[in-house]
């Protein structure tokens, strides 16, 4: 042997150097071997032998950057000569009889990609020289279409990677198929799911076949379908494969499911994490495995108190998919405990945060399993996630016949009496009558609090770095929570007077109705900054000198007076990490972009605004008439009550973010003086520590430099859970699509009207471009997102209830949207035009020949 080709037991996968030589396939196949698992024979041409036969080939291709890179570098590979000393190294090295020549990337099988199935794998190949040219095609598969696009979406430089090969003796196999040793779909460890059928695997993993599939409980008990039969690989005689068509087997019988799920739970262990197996049962009955890599689609495990637990992603109920930095999720730590206080709840350490707060994936969740135990909380729980988050709330319901979330704590005694010594120490019910009475003095009252709180937060000058951070920790985990009970009865008030009407109303009030009441709602500070930016564009589209600014990147005239009001905004805002507006406006110029190419006056944000108020106020008239005489009035009153006060709903929020850009302005501080003494790098590297860690100063700089390569990959997972048990089950991959039966989506009705528009989907709303008219579907929105409602004609949400942020603007500006519709953006990813029914919550795609 040579350093060309080694046997797979000679492999070292503990040392550094052996993923960058054998690839990860070769890698974990050695850890297998070495652990004593049956593993069948055989060596792993190097990643040495594919430099050297192609890699002279490829270098011109990759400093050539050209977009038919695939292309061209699979050419190259197949037509370019394998020097001799590398194929007599493979014809020597081949093992006797049939193998499986079987691709080994150097970014494969990796714990956050398995590129599964991206490269390709050659079976029952016999001879050394047919053993050479699968050797050659597994090289080429590096430059798959599939791979290059692969590697692009991962983030991986395709000039870092390169090929070895695995050539493996054939398992002369009667059944085989995969084991995943958690459940791929529901996320539940400790379940093994097993696919099955007749002959080689490779009729399971293409998915030629309908396979038996089986589910295995951490206790045994084995659920069983039936397989309905397809196109079953077999080895042909003297070499290759061939296709048959089969109609089903007998099933996989107790003895060999039990050895596989064995087999599977040795390989966990070994390698630490739920592993994705292949595997092969031969004529002799011998379980083999022939492949075992990480289930790189599993989202972690939220730590938590022992017991199975259930978990809402903080993170997505407040529409942030992305991860949080440290920094940010420090923060959100403290806030916990600042809330934790206020209730009554003592919190020794800020930076742990209270015990129902974890942390997993770089998101936060909340533990609700106490509060669903109670009969109280569990009520609560309902009505909070039910006009916030109703998707959440559906997602829950499913799981509270479970035994651990049984209710143990039945007196709704001790939740009112924490209640009651809040609203009692803050005289709640007064303000709440007083808003009533005096809603022009409640809505002064409570924008006078949150100024004069403003003004206490930042540190005298001359603070040093421990100042500034005791500073940071003090608004956050001490000034933040008390000024919810001090501004909230205003809109409290705003939302008992619409429930009043609503209550008196009946069924009078048609769908939708009350919710066209709450449009053109004034006194809302999203609304305002929203109204504010479209006032500046309208500005700038009369200034062709300012219009040439915008269009070459840089600050139009009247941005910097926008901004020392609204810059504490942002995108992802309640991530402290994250920039604001004041430092980065580049998502405004974006917006600002899109406004001034509104030309038509009807669509006018302002004018729709206008208009929006206006069809309010008739309502309320409608909706009063119906009802005539003193009952009437009462509902005109209480409309007019909710429409005064229930845009201060945004205020709690708003003083979230003055809080957390104040907070940033310290930590900000802290970060350069820790940059200019070496301890970082850069002084934005402050929001990759927690508070803890900014105040002291210590050489951080490999520990954020790791922190950053975890969040770059974070960033690039697909998908969060809303809710999550601590068995890693997600109870929404067993509740229903959401899907009506004649195809249309469905999700919760949140402002009425119906359109019917080009789909424009949205991920991240950082540059993105929106026409007049589009309909916007996105997963979530914060108000960093709101600006892009001015021009669009719809709203189609995944997250949301008929109370959340996104529902509420788009009610306010007479939006049609549907929101809490389950997988909207993959499931219209690829929809042209869609009808929103806002009223009935249905999502229809339709021709766009239709709209004509």
């Amino acid at each position: 042997m040579t350093d060309l080709v080694l046997p797979l037991e000679a492999i070292d996968p503990d040392d550094p150097a052996t993923l960058g030589r054998v690839g990860g396939k070769a890698s974990n196949l050695a850890a297998l071997i070495r652990a004593g698992l049956p593993v069948p024979g055989g060596v792993c041409v190097t990643t040495d032998a594919y430099r050297r036969a192609v890699g002279t080939a490829l270098d011109a291709l990759l400093a050539d950057g050209t977009d038919v890179l695939a292309e061209k570098a699979r050419a190259a590979v197949l037509a370019v000569p394998v020097p001799d000393d590398v194929a007599d190294a493979v014809r020597a090295a081949c093992p006797e009889g049939p193998v499986a020549v079987r691709s080994s990337a150097t970014a494969e099988d990796l714990p956050d990609a398995s590129f599964a199935g991206q490269q390709d794998t050659e079976l029952n190949v016999v001879g050394p020289d047919a053993v050479l040219e699968a050797v050659r095609r597994c090289w080429a598969s590096l430059w798959t279409d599939r791979a290059v696009a692969y590697r692009g979406a991962q983030g991986i430089d395709h000039a870092s990677v390169a090929l070895a090969v695995v050539v493996q003796r054939m398992v002369d196999a009667r059944w085989a198929g995969v084991l995943f040793t958690a459940n791929p779909v529901t996320g539940r460890r400790g379940q093994s799911v097993i696919d099955a059928a007749p002959g080689l695997g490779e009729s399971v993993v293409s998915g030629s076949v309908d396979p038996e599939h089986l589910v295995v409980d951490p206790d045994g008990t084995v659920t069983r379908r039936a397989g309905t039969g397809g196109s079953l690989v077999l080895p042909r005689a003297g070499g290759g494969t061939e296709t048959v068509t089969g109609s089903g087997a007998s099933p996989l019988d107790g003895e060999h499911v039990g050895a596989l799920v064995a087999l599977g739970q040795r390989a966990e262990a070994l390698f630490g994490a739920p592993q994705d197996t292949e595997w092969a049962v031969d004529g002799d009955g011998t379980a083999w495995l022939t492949q075992s890599r990480p289930i790189t689609t599993l989202y972690p495990l939220v730590p938590g108190r022992p017991g199975l637990r259930l978990f809402l992603s903080a993170n997505v109920a407040q529409g942030v998919f992305r991860p949080f930095t440290p920094a940010g999720l420090s923060a959100a730590r403290h806030l916990g405990t600042s809330v934790a206080r206020l209730l009554g709840t003592p919190v020794d350490t800020p930076e742990a945060g209270p015990p129902m707060l974890s942390e997993a994936g770089g998101r936060s969740f909340v533990d609700l399993t106490d509060v669903l135990r109670s009969r109280v909380g569990r009520a609560g729980v309902r009505g909070v996630l039910g006009v916030m988050e109703r998707r959440s709330a559906e997602v829950v319901a499913t799981q509270l016949d479970r035994p651990e979330l049984s209710v143990t704590r039945r007196s709704p005694l001790p939740a009112l009496r924490r209640i009651g010594r809040v609203a009692l120490r803050y005289r709640i019910p007064v303000h709440v009558v007083d808003a009533w009475v005096r809603p022009a003095r409640a809505r002064a009252r409570a924008f006078a609090l949150v100024s004069a709180a403003e003004a206490t937060l930042p540190s005298p000058p001359g603070a040093s770095r421990a100042e500034r951070v005791d500073r940071a920790r003090w608004m956050l985990a001490d000034a933040f929570a008390p000024m919810a009970p001090r501004i909230a009865p205003a809109p409290a008030a705003g939302f008992l007077a619409l429930g009043l009407a609503a209550k008196l109303l009946g069924d009078r009030a048609r769908p939708g109705e009350l919710g066209t009441v709450l449009r053109g709602l004034p006194h809302n500070v999203t609304t305002e900054m929203d109204l504010a930016l479209w006032d500046l564009a309208a500005r700038l589209r009369d200034d062709p000198a300012a219009l040439a600014v915008l269009a070459a990147g840089g600050r139009p005239p009247g941005l910097d007076a926008f901004l020392a009001v609204h810059g504490r905004r942002a995108v992802a805002e309640i991530d402290l990490g994250l920039p604001r507006w004041s430092e980065d406006p580049a998502h405004l110029l974006g917006v600002l972009a899109n406004y001034v190419r509104l030309d038509d006056p009807g669509r006018a944000p302002d004018a729709v605004f206008t208009r929006s108020t206006a069809e309010a106020e008739a309502t309320v008239a409608t909706l009063a008439g119906r009802l005539g005489g003193l009952r009437g009035r009462v509902v005109t009153v209480a409309l007019h009550r909710a429409r005064a006060l229930v845009g201060l709903r945004e205020l709690p929020k708003y003083w979230l973010v003055t809080v957390l850009a104040a907070a940033r302005a310290e930590l900000a501080a802290v970060g350069a003086e820790l940059a200019s003494a070496g301890h970082l790098d850069s002084d934005d590297d402050v929001f990759f520590l927690s508070l803890t860690e900014a105040r002291e100063a210590v050489d951080r700089r490999a520990v954020v430099r790791a922190r950053r390569a975890t969040y770059d990959r974070e960033l690039r997972r697909r998908h969060v859970p809303r809710i999550v048990l601590s068995d890693g089950t997600e109870p929404e991959a067993l509740a229903d699509s959401g899907e009506a039966p004649d195809g249309a989506l469905t999700g919760v009705p949140a402002s009425a009207g119906t359109v019917t528009g080009p789909v424009r989907v949205i991920t991240d709303p950082q540059g993105a471009h929106l026409e007049p008219g589009d309909v916007l579907v996105c997963p979530s929105t914060d108000p960093g997102w709101t600006p892009l409602f001015l021009t669009a004609g719809g709203l189609v949400m995944e997250m949301g209830g008929s109370n959340s942020h996104g529902a509420v603007v788009a009610r306010e500006y007479g939006l049609p949207a549907v929101v809490g519709v389950r997988d909207a953006v993959a499931r219209l990813a690829d929809v042209a035009w869609v009808r929103v029914d806002g009223t009935s919550g249905r999502v229809e795609p339709v021709d766009d020949q239709q709209s004509r």
